[in-house]
């Protein structure tokens, strides 16, 4: 049995989910989410849980299992309470600022490069160079960090570039200058 797949799902209040011609779909007091699952998962609900299991014991469906029911979580805590994911920004005159559905960020090109925020999602600039990507799909979110992140990733010589709040830079000893 998979360990995380034999995890009950909790379910909030105010949140809603239905499960019709292989989709799921969950609904809250933030918006509304759906993904296609695979017929050998099967649902059933148990009062305020979910109990995810599944049809047969092949290596697929076991694999299945405990992606289908973290998939349902997911989906669970992001139109209850949602994700974000926080950037740094370090380094002299690189910043970044929003401007309607655009975000302008300065990063020591010779041009300013913008980037479209997608739908779903919001992003908020702190004056101390935070950036917070924030939205209710968990993978959206991440991804879209991910690529600011990669606009300018972090050097290791003085760690100018886009990070993640969490993340640490290992740094390296520059030049020794010894003649």
């Amino acid at each position: 049995m998979s360990r995380i797949g034999r995890i009950p799902v909790k379910i909030p209040k105010g949140v809603k989910v239905t499960f019709q011609d292989e989709v799921m779909t969950v609904e809250g007091p933030k918006g509304k989410l759906s993904q296609k699952y695979h017929p050998v998962i099967t649902f059933e609900s148990k009062g305020e849980e979910i109990v995810v299991d599944r049809v047969n014991e092949e290596k697929q469906t076991r694999a299945f299992h405990g992606l289908y029911r973290n998939l349902l979580n997911n989906m669970i805590i992001g139109v209850s309470t949602g994700f974000s994911r926080a950037l740094i920004i370090t380094g002299v005159g690189y910043r970044a600022e929003v401007q309607g559905r655009l975000l302008n960020m300065s990063l020591g090109y010779s041009s300013d490069i913008y980037v479209g925020i997608p739908e779903g999602l919001q992003v908020t600039v702190e004056p101390n160079g935070k950036l917070v990507v924030s939205g209710i799909d968990k993978q959206q979110v991440g991804e879209f960090a991910s690529q600011i992140r990669k606009l300018r990733e972090p050097e290791p010589y003085k760690g100018k570039g886009i990070r993640y709040e969490d993340e640490q830079i290992r740094r390296k000893v520059g030049k020794s200058g010894v003649k």
